[in-house]
């Protein structure tokens, strides 16, 4: 499958061992995950240089591309919740995952969309358990090409 890893990146970076693991369990899937570079250390650096209209089109190609939108959620992030309603707009999966404990904006965790899955999780390894229930149920549907 395709996904989409949206996580923040201005907004903080406090859960970027999360990211990285959900990211390489993900690759590990066979999963495609267009944005797993943004799960890395210096990703700030890397963004800064691209001008802000290309950041956009890339990534809406990427979510009108993807197949589903996992994002972790648990640091505050315009960016992730825009991505988060946009591809809930075209109609794709979505799981919102959180540290537990967090508070959560109450725009993502009172949508009542069936398309959108909002979890807690106690650490990374139960992240990724999370995200494989999620790829494999019923839930989801690879694209037919």
């Amino acid at each position: 499958m395709n996904i989409y890893f949206a996580c923040s990146i201005t907004g903080g970076r406090d859960f970027e061992s999360v990211y990285q693991v959900i990211t390489r369990a993900l690759a590990e899937d066979s999963h495609e995950v267009p944005t797993a570079h943004l799960a890395e250390s210096g990703v700030m650096a890397l963004e800064a240089v691209i001008d802000p209209s290309e950041v956009y089109s890339r990534d809406v190609r990427w979510i009108r591309g993807s197949d589903a939108l996992i994002a972790e959620v648990s640091a505050p992030s315009h960016g992730v919740g825009y991505e988060i309603g946009f591809a809930l707009g075209l109609g794709k999966p979505v799981l919102a995952l959180y540290e537990d404990g967090r508070k959560v904006s109450k725009m993502i965790s009172g949508n009542p969309d069936p398309n959108l899955c909002v979890k807690a999780y106690q650490n990374a390894e139960d992240a990724v358990s999370l995200i494989r229930e999620f790829l494999s149920g019923r839930f989801i549907r690879e694209k037919s090409h």
